[in-house]
């Protein structure tokens, strides 16, 4: 959980060597990096490529884009605004409660039924083809492992082993590629033998179990797999998941400052271009070397082979592993494939706890202290184990050729709406509460519709001669067409009701949007706003003053807050602008990236530590993994958030991430160009 004392024992432990700051810049972007690349991946990914050629290799280098979105659009407003989560940054941009409930109980959802789902399906892949295991008792297994890591070790614990998890995962993959370009004479043989990759049983006058014409070509028509206009739907699902998805994000917020977050984001971005050549090329590869298995084609050889009828492909990894490696180095690629998974189900579990605790929990219990938080937090992580482990005979009884397809499919329906009201919340400062609501609420009930729409019908094996049961908006209108479609609808709902109601106060959106990020004026509650007496005035000054000096602006603020704003809060405001801080002072603390903390809960409930404990409380600490020092701390107050971090970049850095950025551009655009 990304609560304060976890956040600062995460960065201290990230960056307490300053002399080796780039060094530890790369240790985030490992973490990003191991935090998306998992099981599915392998599994996915090589599949695809067996399949179908490259073109999925579209949505990892299109991901280097999306990464710098990240970096220089969203992280801004995130780091400045002070939040732990990404429904609770809708909540302060807001207000209400709905929006944020709303999506954390949708990103719990996701979650659970597609991360955790596509990950599980994965490694059970993996182990049925490589070791034969029992899968129920080999997934219950690293179910209840990575549960307890996640329990016992945090967040700290999570970035340090997804910091060794992408070292194990990109030598052990890169090991595998050089096996497998070395059996078919390179990238020049694999692309020579590749078209004649065709299974000795197929069924005439049929394309079934025949390579793409286009395999090596990432962009296609408009009927091909992934059609080139695609690509737009194809990045509204990417910005969602780099740009505002709690696992990801939550790596770049625990780094010490804005600089160093962003060079994770670049870093990562870099690792971006591994997949191509470790998973896609050599699920290619597999197809060739096993085209009567990976490249089954009628549906009765692929039942036998995999228990699909739909197509092999995702055995391709797993096959090249059994196959190629030798008895030590397959033990290696096992583990690093179980490290894949751990990966990707710890990082689930701890941001998951993270969105119960700080957007359920909080609002169910707003007086609990941040002990309780924490301990309500690992106790959900038992409840995902639960849901999952119940959840894994569904996961073996469906089925699929692709599998990383399938994931595509779902976050087209699902994560568009999501994504336009994110970049309307940061980019449009006219955006209010009702707008966001009502174009989220359509846009996720047409998603669901098409999503049950989709999986209401069962796809025609290939080669089926019957007609295809599936209505045309399933058979014809492509899952990114409909990406797009969903975007557009949601944010034109959005705009058009926003600017037939009221907007919200500005000076409730300090900090929260890319036009306010660098503002040091404090941020006025906007629920407290909303329910004072006075608002009819505030928004009127707002709409008609909009040229008032600043000077004005401060006075009627000041105003507020001394009606609103009591006790030690007060306090608190009135020593950060305390008149003995002169400006220098003022100036060293933003030159250092130290943040100015504003506590939001008072502390309540003193405990004595002279008293004995007993041994269940000290076993509930041990699970939160805090020591006596830290349990004193968090024991005595609520929780406490940061704001007005500073976002100033040292310009050293600022110089070299900017080329870094241009150069990362430059060879996207190589991609794109050379795979044309």
């Amino acid at each position: 959980m990304v609560l304060q004392e976890e956040q600062r024992q995460c960065r201290w432990l990230l960056f307490s060597w300053k002399k080796y700051e780039f060094h530890i810049g790369n240790l985030v972007g490992s973490s990003l990096f191991a935090s998306n690349i998992g099981s599915i991946h392998f599994v996915g990914l090589a599949g695809s490529g067996a399949a179908s050629g490259i073109s999925v290799g579209l949505y990892e280098i299109n991901a280097m884009y999306i990464l710098l979105i990240l970096g220089y659009l969203f992280l801004p407003v995130y780091i400045s605004s002070g939040v732990f989560t990404m429904p609770e940054y809708m909540k302060m941009r807001f207000g209400g409660k709905r929006i944020q409930i709303y999506l954390a109980i949708l990103s719990l959802f996701v979650y659970i039924f597609t991360k955790i789902s596509a990950d599980l399906y994965a490694g059970a892949i993996f182990i049925e083809q490589s070791l034969k295991w029992d899968i129920y008792a080999s997934i219950t297994l690293l179910l209840a492992i990575a549960a307890i890591f996640t329990i016992a070790g945090g967040l700290t614990a999570v970035i340090w082993t997804d910091f060794v998890q992408a070292i194990l995962m990109i030598l052990g993959a890169i090991a595998l590629m050089i096996l497998a370009f070395a059996k078919v004479g390179g990238l020049s043989g694999m692309v020579e033998k590749y078209p004649n990759a065709i299974a000795n049983q197929t069924i005439p006058n049929t394309t079934c179990g025949y390579p793409r014409k286009d395999y090596m070509n990432l962009w296609r028509d408009k009927d091909a797999d992934i059609p080139w206009a695609g690509v737009i739907g194809l990045s509204i699902n990417s910005i969602w998941y780099w740009c505002s998805d709690q696992v990801i994000v939550q790596r770049t917020l625990a780094a010490k400052n804005f600089d160093h977050a962003k060079a994770g984001t670049l870093f990562c971005g870099y690792l971006k271009i591994l997949p191509l050549f470790l998973l896609i090329f050599p699920g290619m590869i597999a197809r060739i070397l096993y085209p009567d298995t990976v490249g089954c084609a009628t549906p009765e050889t692929c039942m036998e082979v995999c228990g699909s009828r739909s197509g092999c492909s995702n055995i391709a990894y797993p096959s090249l592993v059994i196959d190629l490696m030798p008895p030590g180095a397959r033990g290696l690629m096992l583990a690093v494939m179980l490290a894949a998974l751990m990966s990707s189900l710890t990082s689930i579990f701890n941001s998951s706890c993270t969105i119960f605790a700080m957007d359920i929990w909080l609002h169910i219990r707003k007086k609990a202290s941040e002990l309780e938080i924490m301990i309500i937090g690992r106790i959900f992580v038992v409840v995902l184990v639960v849901i999952s482990i119940v959840w894994i005979p569904v996961l073996r009884a469906s089925e699929g050729s692709e599998l990383f397809v399938y994931i595509q499919e779902v976050s087209s329906f699902m994560q568009p709406p999501i994504c336009c009201v994110y970049l309307l919340s940061i980019l449009w400062d006219r955006l209010n509460e009702l707008g966001a609501f009502s174009g989220l609420v359509l846009g996720m009930v047409v998603g669901l519709i098409r999503f049950i729409v989709e999986y209401s019908y069962t796809v025609p094996d290939c080669g089926d001669p019957a007609p295809d049961p599936r209505p045309a908006i399933v058979s014809k209108f492509h899952y990114l067409y409909f990406s797009i479609f969903v975007f557009c609808l949601t944010g034109i709902t959005a705009i058009v009701i926003s600017l037939l109601t009221k907007p919200i106060d500005k000076r409730c959106l300090e900090r929260l949007t890319w036009k306010t990020r660098h503002s040091k004026r404090p941020r006025l509650d906007i629920d407290k706003v909303m329910n004072d007496a006075s608002i009819p005035e505030l928004v009127s000054y707002v709409e008609n003053d909009n040229n008032g000096s600043p000077e004005k602006d401060n006075t009627e603020m000041d105003v507020f807050r001394e009606k609103e704003i009591t006790g030690k809060e007060e306090a608190k405001e009135e020593m950060i602008d305390n008149s003995s801080i002169n400006m220098k002072e003022k100036e060293a603390l933003n030159e250092q990236h130290n943040p100015v903390e504003v506590v939001l809960e008072d502390k309540h409930n003193e405990v004595t530590y002279n008293e004995p404990i007993s041994i269940f409380k000290r076993i509930a600490h041990w699970l939160c993994g805090m020591d006596e020092s830290s349990r004193r701390s968090l024991a005595s107050h609520g929780v406490v958030r940061e704001d007005m971090v500073s976002i100033k970049e040292n310009r050293k850095w600022k110089i070299t991430s900017n080329v870094l950025a241009v150069f990362l551009m430059g060879v996207v655009v190589f991609h794109f160009i050379y795979f044309a």
